[in-house]
């Protein structure tokens, strides 16, 4: 009997294809693996048949109805596994199949496939253009180096025509997939010895024999990366039945490197842009920790319960073992901030909310008849005295406000102090505190307590730039200092809330502990590409708080549709041009929960929550029924950590974007301006970057100057 694997190509097109065409694969999908090869090959209903000109003459259709073929890699070697590839138009089929060529790379081993057709014609033109460069990206590599690598002679060709990184960049849609990486590692100044260590290594199989020669089967199973084996039909059913679903804990073999690593000696951070698998780390992480000793107890925290909900949701996929899932607590730093003070101190604070919060600071202004807003004493009781742990006037005098752009002196610095210790006073007559005091109480509190009662073996962070000192204070103080304490993920590009950190300065110090992840796998080039323009190149700084954070190098695998940017006259019309998107993405065969609905302000979703509603389109909100089946409705802010097959982020307006209360004057603050103009671009780059395929951006009246700059991708209005 045949034996099916698919590529990442076909659960690309799969995904998108329409619910009868859907049935029709896997009806043609079981079909295959009922019959014998004699059988397989006889069938009047698959049709299997070779492709005229075909650069790979193992390259074959299959007939899934009379208009869509399925593309499969048929063995030619003996084996019995056939490889599918793409389901596409009849007549596309045959011209995607004849331009691709797939080989085995002869370092890593893995199946790799190429547009052949297009770099024969493309390297000529690119060699006489080359011969007039001053200098090429590769020429320090010799070819044996660059041949030792993987690459073979076919991309060799082509590699040495190649100018600067935008031009690497550009070839990226036809080179092997591993070549590239390759190429990209060395671009990015990484030498020959550690590109084959952290990539090639990591990839080869330990009993790969020297000769490269491989059977197709072997090859297979070699590039777990990028193909999924089933090895029956019960399998088939399952992964075809959640096939969206069926990645979110998938691990690339360049971030299985960093997760399965034996052991750090001391804290370890990594950091990568959307999509680029930090979570999946984070999660793998957990499971290697655990299966390290029986009787470990693991902390994975994040910033909000929505995440820690996801987190704990994938988590119970990955771990089979109940007892495993036993020794983690999944659970927001705040929320293990407050238990512990509740364990340790015997009482359980109250706790008020930003807007009491802002409320309290405003009649400490107009008491003391200050010249600062409100504004101004929340963000200096956050960022200055909180996040240095000052403790009275002396000391405040001396802190360094490093992060603050208004310059106060001793007697301003005087008067600015009595508010903050009215400011206390007033929370500790009524019993509360604000959620970071009671983590940097916490944080007292572990210090002298017993840790293998009250902490733990692990900690493994999420989302770990939102993260204030504070709660960094809470969380070193919950594990013993030493190999494996603190494993840490994050993107600063992603920092939606007003934290800044310098984890060295908290003494946890991440140096030569450090990996960055450059490959999106969630986001198409197209979605990738806009979504990183509204960050209009701004300059975001580092999770150790001493450098710069950069998405060089950054990429996706995947290519799709252009996101779509259109205003409209009236809020009505924009939401009915929602309603209709949804509507359509429904028609193409996407599932309800595979579609986001996502605004700045609530009263806009709750109209869009009416529409939809009418519609007869049921919709659930993030926040309250996650687990319901309906297209997601949720603000920005609650759409981080999450992702959708469609994604609507709508409301972008001038007014929204950005949003006037969120940002401090520059009169005021030009530092914590600059922060918060920061901040309002992050904000809807993380909404954008939430969607695998297809972004629809929208808004009504006047556009936000994020979108009606000149962003890649390009930005339409509809009156």
């Amino acid at each position: 009997m045949p034996q099916l694997a698919f590529a990442n190509s076909f659960w690309e097109s799969y995904d998108v294809l329409e619910k009868p065409v859907k049935a029709g694969v896997r009806k043609a999908m079981a079909k295959f693996q009922q019959l014998t090869i004699a059988e397989l090959y006889a069938d009047k209903g698959l049709h299997l048949e070779s492709v005229d000109r075909a650069r790979d003459p193992r390259m074959r259709t299959i007939r899934i109805n009379d208009f869509w073929r399925g593309v499969v890699l048929a063995p030619d070697d003996g084996s019995d596994t056939f490889l599918l590839l793409n389901v596409v138009p009849h007549d596309d089929a045959y011209t995607w199949a004849a331009k691709r060529l797939y080989t085995v790379n002869t370092a890593t081993r893995a199946l790799e496939v190429r547009n052949v057709v297009a770099l024969e014609q493309l390297t000529p033109a690119l060699e006489r253009a080359a011969a007039d460069a001053p200098t090429l990206l590769f020429a320090a590599c010799s070819d044996t180096v660059l041949r030792n690598l993987g690459i073979d002679d076919q991309v060799l060709r082509a590699v040495r025509t190649i100018i600067n990184k935008q031009q690497l960049e550009a070839f990226g849609a036809l080179l092997p997939e591993d070549q590239f990486e390759v190429l990209q590692y060395l671009a990015e100044g990484f030498s020959p010895e550690d590109v084959y260590r952290d990539v090639v290594a990591e990839r080869r199989p330990a009993d790969a024999p020297d000769d490269p020669s491989e059977s197709l089967a072997r090859a297979i199973a070699n590039t777990t990366s990028r193909i999924t084996l089933v090895t029956g039909a019960d399998e088939l059913a399952d992964i075809l039945d959640k096939p969206f679903a069926a990645w979110r804990v998938f691990l690339h073999p360049s971030q299985r490197r960093v997760a399965y690593r034996v052991s750090y000696n001391g804290p370890a951070q990594v950091t990568g842009g959307p999509g680029t698998g930090k979570t999946v780390v984070a999660l793998h992480r957990v499971q290697h920790l655990l299966s390290r000793s029986p009787d470990s107890r693991v902390l994975l925290t994040t910033y909000t319960n929505a995440l820690a909900g996801m987190l704990r949701e994938n988590l119970s996929q990955l771990l089979e073992d109940e007892r495993q899932l036993a020794r983690v607590e999944v659970t927001t730093v705040d929320a293990f901030a407050h238990r512990t003070v509740r364990d340790l101190a015997g009482r359980v604070p109250t706790v008020i909310g930003d807007i009491d919060e802002r409320q309290i600071w405003r009649r400490m202004r107009r008491l003391l008849d200050l010249p600062w807003t409100e504004q101004f004493l929340a963000q200096e009781f956050r960022h200055v005295v909180l996040a240095q742990q000052v403790s009275d006037l002396e000391a405040y005098q001396r802190v360094n406000r490093r992060g603050r752009g208004t310059t106060l002196g001793p007697r301003q610095r005087d008067r600015v102090w009595r508010a903050m210790e009215a400011f206390t006073a007033e929370l500790r007559t009524a019993g509360a505190m604000t959620h970071l005091q009671v983590c940097a109480r916490a944080a007292v509190l572990l210090a002298g307590a017993d840790l293998t009662v009250h902490g733990f073996d692990h900690v493994v962070v999420d989302e770990a730039q939102d993260l204030h000192p504070a709660q960094w204070r809470v969380l070193r103080a919950a594990v013993v200092e030493g190999p494996d304490d603190l494993f840490i993920t994050g993107d600063p590009h992603q920092r939606i809330y007003d934290s800044r950190v310098s984890l060295g300065a908290l003494g946890i110090s991440v140096a030569g502990r450090s990996s960055r992840l450059r490959i999106n796998y969630r986001n198409t080039e197209e979605i990738l590409t806009w979504s990183t323009g509204v960050l209009d190149g701004s300059a975001v700084e580092d999770l150790c708080g001493g450098g710069r954070d950069t998405l060089s190098g950054y990429r996706s695998l995947l290519h799709g549709r252009r996101p779509s940017a259109l205003g409209y006259p009236t809020e009505h019309d924009e939401v009915m041009a929602v309603v209709a998107q949804v509507e359509e993405w429904l028609g193409q065969g996407v599932r309800p929960g595979e579609i986001a609905v996502c605004t700045r302000f609530n009263i806009l979703l709750d109209k869009i929550a009416d529409r939809l509603a009418a519609a007869g389109i049921p919709a659930v909100r993030v926040k309250d029924r996650a687990d319901a089946d309906g297209v997601r409705l949720a603000s920005m802010h609650a759409m981080k950590g999450l992702e959708f097959r469609c994604v609507a982020v709508t409301g972008v307006t001038a007014r929204a974007f950005p949003f006037a209360k969120e940002v401090t004057p520059e009169e005021v603050d030009r530092i914590q301006h600059q922060s918060d103009m920061l901040r309002e671009r992050c904000v809807l780059f993380v909404a954008c970057t939430r969607a695998r395929e297809a972004l629809h951006i929208s808004w009504n009246g006047t556009a936000s100057p994020f979108v009606t700059q000149e962003t890649p991708g390009g930005a339409g209005h509809r009156q």
